[in-house]
């Protein structure tokens, strides 16, 4: 039957160009991903880059590890310890001793990741002055770049400071250099400190000092800020792309076989034609398959052609657009291309197995039918596997509201469970497009004339069609409302509940990681007609079912002052219960009952037994707990909370409260503004990351939307002929056409706003079991701008294969044999 096989493909090559079209492109986006997740599981040897050139750090504790059944659990410390005093005293009897200090600084014109360092430490990178000197007074700095030259002034959060030199930037970091003395006034602590002494001596010296490391070679990178980011980029981008990854394996699985379906059940008459001249129904399975084999081969392998010129243009937009370090690129890996290969030419061949069952069992009376009614649209097989896939898309997430709401939150159940619903609503299509297309065209066929009652006839008897063309747009707007609308809701959801705990009027933020000292602190309480409530950043550490060392945000905060600015979402006890020997925690604590000891680690490390005071509800995850100041040592205040006395004029108030923070550089904000500042609606990276989800996948789904269309009007030559011969002009056959193919649309985007919807109202109820109340968020321009695309690109790929079909005339096609 091969030769059987590639006769067929050379002579009707036309019929086989969808689904090589829809293969080639899956295959492709297959490779693109398995290219870049395999480029991105190692990240590439990193040295030292601020201490280059020192000799050796030593470096204060700044990780909790905690002894469990199953080996060291570690988390790194919210509040690292400076290395102790005597240690430090020893370490100078050694040799020269230099503080290093980090520090954020916002400059007016200046880059937005600006950190300021003392210039002793200079050396270590090695930074050269370009221009100028060094700094010599408190208000001057030297900066990194070609930002601001020398000799200028500029407005910091600490004061204007004027630049006295400058530095060629190395890359890493955009520094300002301030003098020793300065730098230790806006960042006091010290966590590291470079010895200029033999390393084997230091080691001597800080022995016994708990914590304290001593780093040389390339060690020392662990001294540089954030020595892990690499690690953390692949994570991330490891998340981002195997989402994407998963989601485009979906679509290109869908779409092959659904297209594989549609193209072996176009072919019925012709099958019918051979079983009348002697073929048998294993014959024609034979033939099918091998068909679908010398097409998946060919795909599969132009797709992985494809794939090796998309891969690097991924990776450079991905690094582009902030998603991927700038030392990422797509490396020279192989097995993507194999998973690639034979996950293509597994799906071309799995797609045409039921497909080439039912053209075995087409009866020899096929070659002589002249209508294109749909008599047995749906199998039984696809009945069962449709509702078996239905019950568990409804049960699931049943469950999960029942045993953990906070489980449909999670990426990873937002962005898969659609697939399992649109899944099921794919296979059940053809039960569900009748009703729908009639219902869609019951005003249009009740319009005058005989094109609205035509176009409502077509699509509800010829239902393979109707659903082929469907399932493209179902994909398209299912994927696009579910996963655009579940961030809206998160992200509403998250402010919402930020905005209901938070009754302070104004919110001051400090300036930088120093936070506000105690005069600026003395100056916000004295501010008249209000009520303040200082509060640090910390977190509390817990080891939970023996071996899982959980970490916990914390803010520590007088309870009298968090009562008066605070509604805390408590499921038990009372706020004002909350002392130093006490924490509130969430209900997602494994330890949660008000009047238990916890036993936790402080975000020093310190460990401590605590009662618990108060309980909150889980929310979204972002309710953390609270401690007092004494339970979060080293933490600086860096938020005041500010309510207003009853009669208090806030112009007055806020104007006070801008002069108190004025040489700190502390920023004032209302309410609303500090909620949309702390908790926007959707930041860049994960726009950017949505996109490239979304975006891969729809491009797909748009492409087979226009290649399906294409194949169904191409099948329907002989009926457009006919239809000229009863009359029709050329005008009216092509507007009959646009607008069936308009209608298909309109179903395939209620079924996937249907598909969506029942998501986010998943979502919703989840929400509310987590006692987090607020309105649904339903994309209706997202949904809008899918379905109008998709209906564009329809009547588009309708009209011109009819159009061009029509030129031939009316008499030519209806006798054409086929």
């Amino acid at each position: 039957m091969l030769s059987t096989a590639l006769r067929v493909l050379r002579t009707r090559w036309v019929t086989f160009v969808g689904g090589f079209v829809a293969l080639c492109l899956g295959v492709a986006l297959i490779a693109v991903m398995g290219l870049v997740l395999a480029s991105s599981l190692d990240a590439p040897a990193r040295g030292p880059e601020r201490f280059a050139a020192a000799p050796v750090v030593v470096k204060g504790q700044d990780a909790l590890k905690v002894p469990t059944s199953i080996g060291d659990r570690s988390q790194k410390l919210a509040r690292p310890r400076a290395v102790p005093d005597d240690t430090v005293a020893r370490l100078r009897g050694l040799g020269t001793v230099v503080e290093d200090r980090s520090f954020a600084v916002r400059a007016e014109g200046g880059p937005a990741d600006l950190v300021g360092h003392p210039w002793s430490t200079a050396a270590f990178a090695p930074y050269e002055l370009g221009t100028g000197r060094a700094p010599e007074a408190a208000d001057e700095v030297v900066v990194s770049g070609d930002w601001a030259r020398a000799g200028t002034r500029v407005r910091t959060g600490g004061g204007t400071v004027r630049v006295v030199g400058t530095v060629a930037g190395l890359g890493f970091e955009n520094a300002v250099f301030y003098t020793d003395a300065r730098a230790a006034e806006l960042s006091p602590r010290s966590l590291q400190l470079v010895v200029d002494a033999d390393a084997a001596t230091v080691r001597e010296a800080v022995r016994g000092s708990r914590g304290v490391q001593v780093l040389t070679g390339d060690a020392r990178r662990y001294a540089d800020a954030d020595p892990d980011r690499d690690g953390e980029a692949l994570t991330a981008m490891n998340a981002m792309f195997g989402t994407a990854g998963g989601v485009t394996g979906f679509v290109s699985v869908f779409v092959v076989a659904s297209t594989s379906a549609f193209s072996v059940a176009q072919r019925r008459r012709e099958f019918g034609l051979l079983r009348t001249v002697g073929a048998t129904p294993g014959q024609i399975r034979r033939m099918v398959v091998s068909e679908a084999l010398v097409v998946g081969v060919l795909a599969s392998a132009a797709g992985c052609a494809l794939g090796s010129h998309g891969a690097p243009r991924l990776a450079g937009w991905a690094v582009d657009e902030g998603l991927a370090p700038r030392w990422f690129t797509v490396g020279d890996h192989v097995w993507p291309y194999h998973v690639a290969f034979w996950t293509g030419l597994s799906v071309a061949l799995c797609g045409v197995l039921a497909a080439s069952w039912r053209a075995g069992r087409t009866g020899p009376v096929e070659a002589l039918r002249e209508a294109s009614v749909d008599t047995r649209p749906m199998t039984r097989g696809r009945r069962l596997f449709g509702a078996a896939l239905l019950l568990a898309a409804v049960v699931m997430p049943v469950l999960d509201l029942v045993t953990d709401p906070g489980g449909l939150l999670q990426r990873k159940t937002y962005v898969s469970r659609p697939m399992l619903l649109i899944s099921a609503v794919a296979l059940l299509a053809p039960v569900l497009v009748r009703p729908l297309a009639r219902l869609v065209a019951w005003l249009p066929a009740r319009l005058p004339g005989a094109g609205g009652m035509l176009v409502r006839e077509n699509a509800a008897t010829g239902v393979r069609r109707t659903a082929a063309v469907a399932a493209p747009v179902l994909v398209t707007v299912a994927l696009a409302g579910s996963l655009l609308g579940a961030g809206a809701v998160l992200g509403e959801a998250r402010a919402t509940e930020v905005r209901e705990r938070t009754t302070a009027d104004f919110v001051v933020t400090a300036a930088g990681d120093a936070g506000f000292d105690g005069a600026t602190l003395r100056r916000l309480r004295a501010v008249s007609g209000t009520e303040v409530s200082a509060s640090s950043s910390s977190a509390v550490y817990v080891l939970e079912d023996g071996v899982a060392l959980i970490r916990s945000d914390a803010r520590a905060v007088e309870p009298e002052p968090l009562a008066a600015t605070a509604r805390l979402p408590l499921a038990a006890g009372r706020v004002n219960d909350l002392d130093d020997d006490s924490i509130i925690v969430n209900e997602e604590w494994e330890k949660h009952t008000v009047g238990e000891r916890v036993d936790v680690w402080l975000g020093d490390g310190t460990r401590r037994s605590l009662r618990i005071a108060a309980v909150m509800t889980i929310g979204t995850g972002d309710n953390g707990v609270y401690v007092t100041p004494g339970n979060a040592p080293g933490a600086p205040v860096d938020r005041v909370d500010v309510r207003l006395d009853d009669g208090a004029d806030p112009a007055a108030v806020a104007a006070g409260l801008r002069q108190a923070v004025r040489a700190s550089g502390g920023e004032v904000l209302t309410r609303d503004a500090w909620v949309r500042e702390a908790y926007p609606e959707t930041d860049r990276t994960t726009r950017a990351g949505f996109f490239l989800v979304l975006g891969i996948a729809l491009l797909y789904t748009g492409i087979s939307l226009a290649n399906t269309m294409v194949m169904a009007t191409s099948d329907r030559v002989r009926e457009l002929a006919v239809l000229r011969l009863a009359g029709a002009t050329r005008w009216q056959v092509l507007r009959l056409v646009g607008a069936e193919a308009l209608m298909v649309v309109v179903v395939g985007g209620l079924l996937g706003t249907l598909v969506a919807g029942l998501e986010l109202v998943g979502m919703w109820g989840a929400l509310g079991l987590l006692s987090v109340r607020t309105s649904p968020e339903i994309p209706w321009a997202t949904l809008a701008a899918a379905t109008g695309a998709c209906a564009v690109l329809a009547v588009i790929s309708a009209i011109v294969p009819a159009g061009l079909a029509l030129r031939r005339g009316a008499v030519e096609p209806a006798g054409v044999r086929e």
